[in-house]
């Protein structure tokens, strides 16, 4: 089993950039997590994150397995931000990374920048908070109303994107009025984000996800565990089920994203909802050899052919070797003993793990 499915070529249906240039340490180890700053007590490296980190991104750095936090950021500068790019990401046996751009871009690189280092294919997700936010600097209430829909669908066929994404969660959350906003409601959600150079409003927000609905690709939309911008229990997606409701006979995919603590009731809407998929990734990455019950749970009710595999990797290079890595090890342990106890047979196996590894986003997302 490990050998099948450490040869499996991964498409990473949700990822954002490496870092650019290096960061002080400081910087790097809020970065690793979801904290907005490093912890105010010992380091990363004592979390699971952190073991995980020196457990197996050190040999990739020439270290021995488990050197110590200091060794290991003392050799990670030395090596330089670029090297260390390449090295993580040339490991990670991706084919195919789908990289939302629009959170810090300019931190980090971009889709054709990420393809050059790791070797991989890139396309592009669309944030839509992001195009919102600069067309209505741009162009006023007036005019943003006038042309959004007209404007995304332009970014999209322009960046041959494959899909978009709402961070709904993280700017109000998910218990908003399912329905098309009327035009009035919407004028105020518009003005009020002119007001603070932010679309936060849940009128306009649930409106663009609409207008996404609209363009018939898959929307991406943050569910769970995340920085401290969201109030976790509105990031339930069950919160969504009115919406789904709605949206269900569009046949438009949603796609819930990392669901951590919530994987398992994204298991379910995946079941109940035909266009429904969801993956575990950034929950897998910061519980480290602890991400094996979060991988075993996500096959609990969740159809086989609705799950993807995905990293959430943002700056930190590490994030996406780890991304790879410690799904592949969860699979190998998890699946591997239903297949030793007899429970699933190895031609299963190995065809659930090509779907969850590449084929479901490739059907999904027709690449």
């Amino acid at each position: 089993m490990e050998q099948y499915v450490d040869a499996l070529a991964l498409v990473d249906h949700h990822v954002h950039g490496a870092l650019r240039s290096s960061v002080d340490r400081s910087t790097w180890e809020s970065m690793v997590t979801e904290a907005p700053v490093a912890p105010a007590v010992g380091s990363i490296f004592d979390s699971q994150v952190g073991f995980a980190i020196r457990r197996w991104c050190a040999p990739l750095l020439d270290l021995e397995v488990f050197a110590s936090g200091e060794d290991y950021w003392e050799r990670r500068c030395e090596l330089g931000e670029d090297e260390v790019n390449r090295r993580f990401l040339t490991a990670t046996g991706t084919s195919t990374y789908l990289i939302e751009t629009g959170f810090l871009g300019d931190s980090v690189l971009g889709p054709s920048e990420m393809a050059t280092v790791s070797g991989a294919a890139t396309r592009e997700v669309v944030r839509l908070e992001t195009i919102a936010e600069g067309l209505l600097a741009a162009r006023g209430v007036d005019g943003f109303l006038a042309s959004y829909a007209d404007e995304l669908a332009s970014v999209v066929a322009a960046r041959s994107a494959v899909g978009t994404k709402s961070v709904l969660a993280y700017r109000h959350g998910f218990d908003v009025d399912p329905e098309r906003p009327t035009a009035a409601l919407l004028k105020a959600g518009v003005e009020a984000a002119a007001a603070s150079g932010r679309v936060s409003d849940p009128v306009l927000l649930r409106w663009l996800q609409w207008c996404a609905i609209d363009l018939g690709l898959p929307l991406q939309l943050h569910s769970g565990y995340g920085d401290p911008d969201l109030d976790l229990h509105r990031a339930d997606p069950t919160l969504l089920m009115p919406w789904l409701r709605m949206v269900e006979p569009t046949g438009v995919p949603i796609m819930l994203l990392h669901n951590y603590p919530y994987h398992r009731e994204a298991g379910y809407l995946a079941q109940v909802f035909s266009n429904v998929y969801f993956d575990v990734g950034l929950g897998v990455n910061y519980t480290g050899v602890a991400s094996r019950s979060i991988i075993a749970e996500s096959f609990e009710l969740g159809p086989f052919h609705k799950q993807l595999f995905s990293s959430d990797a943002w700056g930190p290079a590490e994030l996406h070797y780890l991304g790879a890595v410690l799904w592949r090890r969860g699979v190998t342990s998890v699946i591997g003993d239903w297949v030793a106890s007899g429970d699933w047979s190895q031609a299963d196996a190995e065809r659930v793990l090509r779907l969850v590894a590449s084929e479901n986003a490739e059907r999904v997302y027709s690449l």
